[in-house]
């Protein structure tokens, strides 16, 4: 941003990091919408979590809600240039300041924060007298697409990163970790409203992965309502017992019906002589593996 102020000035600036945000926005959600609901849809059909389809008018909403959000977005990234001109963040320029390891730790240290806020924050709009003034846009999309990842009404888009600001007035930060920390916090948006599980059998029951929230998590909470409502993490919903409780039934069933899809698929490719090995079921538990090599 102030590269973009000092030249462009504030209303150029300002403009400039719209697009920016926008373009950033449309990439990150176009590529996986390409590809899941068009290109690949059949192939993916059986990673599908809702099964019903998404209408266009859903998705033209949410991007018009998006873009509304990009402006409200850029708005923050002036106010944060304008409190770091007069010295109210302590947003540092030179790595060595600080330190590579540093610069790394700050970003983590503000996706824990930004967790932490974004769950309590989360719970508090789906209160019955706040819920309609603030959080309702956002689950207009019952059923998410990447497109819904930025659909907020303007106080929803307000609160998703308000406490950013603050953290910046507390601890140093270079600039270029608060610019990755958006880039990450945007991928995992996306990757939460998917519409499609992507995440390998067991994710929720390995030891460290099972603290990264899943597709089928926020999808969930957009499909029902209350429960599910961390970002990054699942270590709040944990603590405070606000997982739905079939959540991990409900992410098997997803992965289960995926896995299967994929070796009927395979097995169709061996008929047809595409594959020179047989698919050999390992177990009745574990859904199924296959081996093989590619035809020469």
């Amino acid at each position: 941003m102030d590269f973009l102020i000092q030249n462009f000035g504030y209303l150029g600036g300002y403009s400039i990091a719209v697009l920016f945000i926008f373009f950033r926005y449309a990439i990150f959600a176009g590529i996986p919408f390409v590809i899941f609901y068009h290109w690949r849809k059949q192939k993916n059909k059986a990673a599908k979590i809702q099964k019903r389809e998404v209408k266009s008018k859903q998705i033209w909403m949410e991007i018009g809600y998006s873009t509304m959000t990009a402006f409200i977005f850029a708005a923050l990234g002036v106010g944060i240039y304008w409190m770091t001109q007069h010295g109210w963040t302590k947003i540092y320029t030179d790595v060595n300041e600080y330190g590579t390891a540093y610069f790394i730790t700050s970003i983590f240290i503000l996706m824990f924060v930004h967790d932490a806020y974004f769950y309590w924050m989360h719970r508090a709009v789906h209160h019955p007298k706040i819920f309609p003034y603030v959080h309702k846009v956002h689950h207009l999309s019952s059923n998410p697409t990447p497109w819904t990842s930025f659909s907020f009404n303007a106080s929803e888009a307000v609160l998703e990163l308000g406490i950013v600001p603050i953290v910046l007035m507390l601890i140093p930060m270079h600039f270029g970790a608060v610019l990755i920390f958006f880039f990450i916090s945007l991928a995992f948006n996306v990757m939460g409203h998917l519409g499609y599980e992507i995440m390998p059998k067991n994710w929720v029951r390995h030891p460290i992965l099972k603290w990264f929230n899943t597709p089928t998590h926020h999808n969930m909470h957009h499909a029902r309502g209350n429960g599910n409502f961390g970002l990054y993490f699942n270590f709040w919903d944990t603590w405070m017992g606000t997982n739905h409780k079939n959540y991990i039934k409900t992410f098997d069933a997803i992965v289960a019906r995926r896995d299967a899809a994929a070796v009927e698929e395979a097995r169709k490719l061996f008929k047809n002589g595409c594959l020179t090995r047989k698919i050999e079921i390992l177990s009745e538990d574990e859904l199924q593996k296959t081996e093989f090599s590619s035809a020469k």
